[in-house]
This record gives C-alpha cells, sequence and structure tokens, in this order.
C-alpha cells in the first residue's frame, strides 16, 4: 500500500515538474524572441566583429591565463567539497565516476596527482571535512569566481562598484547555484542509457521515452551547463541586462569548451609529454592548460553578449551600482 502511494506521488511530483519546466521554457522563448527581434542581421555581424576587437583590446588570453591561476588554487578544494556532499546523494559512486570523467580529459599525471591528494585529505576525515572545514573549503572554492566577476566586468567594460563583503558573497552564491546545476548535469551524464529503462519501469512511460533517453539525457546535461553559464553571466558583472539576453554567448561558451575539451583530450593522450619538460609538475601544467582555455571560452562569452547587448533597441548595458559621483559617461553606449 506504501509501495504504491510513493510511485503515485512520485509520478504526479514528475507531471507537475514536466508541465512547469514546459511552462518555463515557453516563458524563456517568448524573452529571447522579442531580445533577438531588436538585433538585425547586420548587428550580429558587427557585435561578432567588435567581439573579437574586444578580446584583443581587453587581453583575454592574459586575464584567461590569471583566471586559470585561481581556477587551479580553487579546484582541490571544490573536489573535497563535493565528495562530502556527493555522499548524501542516493547515486552509487558518484564522485568516483566524476574522476573517472575528468580522467578522459585530463592526462594520466594529472590524474595521479589528483587522486593523491585526494586520499590524504579525505582518507579518515570525509565527515570531519563536511562538518567543521567546510566554510574555509567553500570561502577557498569561491576565489575562482571572484576572479570571475572581475574578469567578467573587463569583458562588459564596466567598474564594479561593489563593495568587496558583496563581491565575495555573490561569488559564493555563484559557487552553489552553478556548482548545483553542474552536479545535476554530471549526474544524468553519469547514470546512464540504462537508467531510461529503470525510470520507464518505475513510471510507466512510453517506450519512446526510453528509445530516446540517450539523447535526452544528453541534451538535458548541456542545457543544464548552458544554463549554469547562464547564471555567471547574469548575476557576476556588474551591469543590468536580462536573463535571455545571456544565452548567445553561453551556447558559444559551452560549444566551445565541449569541442576544445574533447581536442585537448586528445593532443594529451597522444601527442603531448610534458614529464619530458616539466617532470613531476608535468601534470599540473596540462590542467592549467585546460583551465586556460576553459576561461578563455568563458570570456570569449561574455565579449559576444556585451557587444549584442550594444546592438539591441536600448543600445547600452548599464552598471548595477553606479557611485553618485561617477560621471554618466562610464555607461557603456553603442559605438559609432
Amino acid at each position: 500500500m506504501l509501495r504504491k502511494l510513493a510511485e503515485s506521488m512520485i509520478r504526479t511530483a514528475n507531471i507537475v515538474f514536466l508541465t512547469s519546466l514546459y511552462r518555463l521554457s515557453g516563458i524563456f522563448s517568448v524573452g529571447c524572441r522579442n531580445y533577438f527581434m531588436g538585433v538585425y542581421l547586420s548587428g550580429i555581424k558587427r557585435a561578432f566583429a567588435r567581439a573579437y576587437h574586444d578580446v584583443v583590446r581587453h587581453h583575454t588570453l592574459q586575464v584567461s591565463a590569471a583566471l586559470s591561476y585561481y581556477c587551479v588554487l580553487s579546484a582541490l578544494p571544490a573536489l573535497i567539497f563535493l565528495s562530502a556532499v556527493m555522499r548524501y546523494i542516493p547515486l552509487p559512486d558518484l564522485f568516483g565516476r566524476v574522476l573517472l570523467m575528468m580522467a578522459q580529459l585530463l592526462p594520466a599525471d594529472t590524474m595521479r596527482g589528483v587522486y593523491s591528494v585526494l586520499a590524504d585529505v579525505l582518507s579518515a576525515h570525509r565527515l570531519t571535512w563536511l562538518s567543521f572545514g567546510m566554510l574555509g573549503t567553500i570561502w577557498m572554492a569561491s576565489a575562482a569566481f571572484d576572479a570571475v566577476i572581475e574578469a567578467l566586468d573587463i569583458a562588459y567594460d564596466v567598474d564594479d562598484l561593489r563593495p568587496f563583503w558583496k563581491t565575495r558573497l555573490l561569488a559564493v552564491g555563484l559557487a552553489a547555484i552553478s556548482g548545483g546545476l553542474l552536479l545535476v548535469a554530471l549526474a544524468v551524464t553519469i547514470v546512464g542509457p540504462r537508467f531510461g529503462d529503470w525510470l520507464a519501469a518505475r513510471l510507466e512511460l512510453s517506450t519512446l521515452f526510453v528509445m530516446t533517453w540517450p539523447i535526452l539525457r544528453w541534451t538535458i546535461a548541456i542545457a543544464f551547463t548552458v544554463l549554469a553559464v547562464e547564471f555567471i553571466y547574469f548575476l557576476a558583472p556588474n551591469v543590468k541586462q536580462r536573463f535571455a539576453a545571456t544565452l548567445p554567448g553561453a551556447v558559444l561558451s559551452v560549444g566551445a569548451w565541449i569541442g576544445l575539451s574533447h581536442l585537448l583530450g586528445i593532443y594529451f593522450r597522444h601527442f603531448a609529454n610534458y614529464n619530458r619538460t616539466y617532470g613531476v609538475l608535468g601534470g599540473m601544467i596540462a590542467f592549467m592548460i585546460w583551465l586556460y582555455w576553459t576561461s578563455f571560452g568563458l570570456l570569449v562569452g561574455a565579449e559576444l553578449n556585451a557587444e549584442l547587448a550594444k546592438e539591441s533597441k536600448k543600445g547600452s548595458v548599464k552598471p548595477k551600482a553606479i557611485a553618485s559621483e561617477q560621471p554618466a559617461s562610464d555607461t557603456i553606449d553603442r559605438a559609432a
């Protein structure tokens, strides 16, 4: 009796979730249509051309190098936090599968170093990390997002007048939001194609769902990844913009990240041998190169969003916080 009641509740919750998702997608699609109607084809071409010039003018390659440094400092604290949290997610060996996915992109030397550090830190103190050391771990993991905020302000050509405590709390919030969305994307990817059979049997779904699940799970994973990047673009920089306006840069960033990650994975596995040059630091150098190009893709997407905003009907991107003594010229106006 209880089992039938639980299955009925799960089925009802699934219907409500899908209905809400459908309505939200409709609202989001209307917002995107209204936004892109204000940007003509010639404006899109100008936006791409200006985005290229801004990448050069803002020294985006150098900013990406600085951002990758902060990402390296934050990577292990973030993995420690994930390992502690994933214990409570009802999926077998979820954190181990995350590391296996990382191993497909990064060199074996890098992953050996990651495994060694995590084994030393988490061997007997996983619960201790979750209870006492987690505040410091979250603070360290958010350092990368604090650097992202500053880098996106450069991409949008705005000064960040928000106080330090506000941007730091925003960095922690961005780490939580984007980390949660990426965790969902990872979970959907990791459960594999057989999860569709199990879910269809539990919720009495049609065979069409089972047939489309292998494609659907990758679609969901990519969609949640794009959504995570959109939240970063929407919340991090000190600019007023609509959420739908962040979609083009997020799609470009995620697409570039997926393509570059696979290309770098092939290069690291079959061509590069950093141990001959850097010795024991070879794995870390390869990891920094991957983070470097990941950061570059993120910043290029922001540059594109900023230029598309200038080509919209409003023609400008206004800062969220403007000091009383700041001149009005700090607003980004459309270039003549």
